[in-house]
């Protein structure tokens, strides 16, 4: 009997294997967390530390200079940013983790073989360890802001996570993939961040773009349909129909195309990590 091994000719998910080797997931993310807190005098707290200060440096600064916390009567901006910021930094933290994920665990990657695809996916379940205290946060900002938590909140907070994380994988896996044979990505990544959070509204609603353009442009970005449906769980108002899923089809398609390159280019990873 022979056997000939060669490529799959269609894009394979390849989901068995990758639940054959589950435990590899806990493995990576738990020694990444306790990479990024070791020897740290303040520990996990720097999770929390890092939005806070950033909300606190938005509402004196931003939220007054660009008239934005007078024009907001529904929902204090403290809240506002706050909210923006949770999904924020799974998405940028998990992003900037999985872009430098195959290169960092080079020696690994030479050494054994196991579905490549685990690194970057662990490296992007890192943020959401943060992810838990910062919404211990929030609840408190909502407490103290007397705002009650409805139902909807409940409800669309794992939708804005789920989005937040579908696009996080599918942009992480591609430049995963591209900074394995083009180290320049590993500058490109930070610029790219930087840029987004600005084309996000972070720190602005989206109501406060006049042009259809800009905004048909921002419907574009998936984080901006998560952030707008966390919002609007809040403050109680309809959500906007259309970013959101003009968000969610981004979300979908962007997932699609980074494990789609990354399946079709993890062969020589091995040769160039």
């Amino acid at each position: 009997m022979e056997y000939e091994i060669k490529p799959s000719g269609k894009f394979n998910l390849n989901l068995r294997e990758l639940w054959d080797y589950r435990e590899l997931f806990y493995f990576f993310t738990w020694r990444d967390i306790k990479i990024k807190y070791k020897q740290t005098a303040l520990g996990v707290v720097w999770a929390v530390l890092q939005p806070f200060l950033m909300m606190v440096v938005f509402t004196v600064f931003f939220g007054q200079a660009l008239g934005i916390k007078n024009s907001m009567s529904n929902i204090p901006y403290p809240v506002f940013v706050y909210s923006g910021l949770m999904l924020w930094n799974v998405f940028s933290n998990g992003l900037s983790g999985a872009a430098n994920s195959m290169v960092s665990n080079a020696n690994i990657i030479k050494k054994i073989y196991f579905p490549r695809l685990i690194i970057p996916v662990s490296a992007i379940l890192v943020p959401l360890f943060d992810f838990i205290m910062v919404l211990i946060i929030y609840v408190a900002l909502l407490i103290y802001y007397h705002f009650s938590i409805r139902w909807s909140f409940v409800l669309y907070l794992p939708a804005g996570l789920f989005i937040t994380l579908l696009t996080t994988f599918g942009l992480g896996s591609f430049i995963a993939a591209l900074n394995v044979k083009y180290r320049d990505f590993k500058y490109v990544v930070p610029f790219l961040i930087q840029l987004l959070l600005f084309l996000t509204p972070v720190i602005y609603p989206v109501s406060i773009l006049s042009q259809e353009w800009m905004k048909t442009i921002l419907s574009l970005n998936p984080m901006a349909g998560a952030i707008d449906l966390v919002r609007s769980s809040i403050t109680g108002t309809e959500m906007d129909g259309p970013l959101f899923l003009t968000s969610c089809f981004s979300s979908v398609f962007i997932f699609f195309v980074g494990l789609y390159y990354f399946r079709r280019t993890e062969y020589y990873f091995a040769d160039l990590a």
